[in-house]
């Protein structure tokens, strides 16, 4: 499986997600200000990977911090975080990953130095880890939901791209499949940056898995042709009523799936659960540049001059998914209850 980041003494290694398909070229970040460049400019996207990015970051800006002093190193650690905060609004899991290495600098803030540097790299090689171990865990759990047979139909990518291995929807695909059930796939294109056509039909044919590619308008006669037997995808960041936010499109294709009565899945890892945020209309959205409406790659398909809007994200209120699968398990409605559950300690679960 493709490793889509990784740590290297030289710096944080990435596959370069732009030049996807057609291209698989690595680049190594080798300051924090490079690895914020990366996930600004979508080099490393999908939330859960995003927040891994953002840890590997910290950890290699921390690592080349000159000073002795620990509050100067603390006022440089903040300066690093905030760059990374800076990136992209949306995806709560890079906000929740400068969290916990932040508070593990905190914890660790009697130690010397060069103690604390070489631990905060470890945090987020445990993140990595931890993710990986998330995204088989949402795997297993998500198995169960998908149909003995038949074609599932996703949207953007929530692949072993879009995190630091297996994948999040895509996890739950390869999980059923590796359990024997007979799935296919159809991945809508995703426009306007294309992540279905250019990386989760690269990533489920490296697989071997059936896939089928269709432009984002063709979801709806494909439902009512019968051709599709469920819905699953990833997603940025998820409110305490199980409103989601995921890439600009989504919302519409769970329109589709609930008037035709086709299960509409979400997969995520609990960390993109953000239960200070109530609703959906409380997310932030990412507006990006006209520029990615405008053209494709190089060639320019709209008239100079005209208005563009590019919000990256739209928000699916609760009511259109039937299930929020998680490595802690799968939540149902009432989303404010079962999300609240799965948030708490293992022992104190119902």
């Amino acid at each position: 499986m493709v490793k889509t980041l990784e740590w290297t003494d030289a710096g944080v290694r990435f596959i370069d997600q732009t030049k996807l398909p057609t291209e698989e070229v690595y680049v190594v970040c080798k300051t924090y200000e490079d690895v914020a460049e990366a996930i600004r400019t979508m080099i490393v996207r999908g939330a859960p990977a995003i927040g891994v990015a953002a840890a590997m970051g910290i950890a290699l800006g921390a690592r080349d911090v000159r000073t002795s002093n620990i509050a100067e190193f603390r006022n440089q650690l903040g300066q690093i975080c905030r760059l990374m905060g800076e990136t992209r609004p949306t995806a709560v899991n890079l906000f929740w990953a400068i969290r916990r290495m932040q508070r593990r600098f905190d914890e660790l803030s009697g130690r010397p130095l060069t103690d604390i540097k070489l631990l905060l790299v470890k945090e987020a090689l445990l993140m990595y880890a931890e993710d990986i171990a998330a995204n088989e865990a949402m795997g297993r759990n998500g198995a169960a939901l998908m149909p003995d047979s038949g074609t599932v139909l996703t949207h953007c990518n929530a692949g072993a791209l879009a995190t630091a291995g297996y994948g999040t929807a895509l996890g739950v695909i390869r999980a059923a499949v590796e359990s024997g059930k007979n799935l296919s796939v159809i991945a809508d294109e995703t426009r306007p940056f294309l992540q279905g056509s250019r990386l989760t039909a690269w990533e489920l044919m490296k697989d071997g898995i059936p896939t089928t590619l269709i432009s984002d308008n063709m979801a709806g006669h494909m439902m009512a042709q019968g051709k599709i037997q469920a819905v699953i995808v990833g997603a940025d960041r998820i409110a305490a009523n199980g409103d989601t936010a995921n890439k600009i499109g989504t919302y519409s294709v769970a329109i589709l799936a609930k008037e035709h009565g086709i299960p509409f899945y979400v997969a995520a890892p609990f960390s993109t659960i953000d239960l200070e945020t109530p609703e959906g209309s409380k997310i932030p959205i990412e507006e990006r540049n006209a520029r990615e409406v405008t053209h494709v790659g190089d060639k320019q398909i709209a008239p100079t001059g005209v208005a563009v809007r590019n919000p990256a994200f739209d928000v699916t209120p609760a009511k259109y998914i039937a299930a929020i699968i998680t490595e802690r398990g799968v939540a149902r409605a009432p989303y404010q209850e079962s999300l609240a559950e799965l948030a708490k300690p293992v022992a104190a679960r119902i």
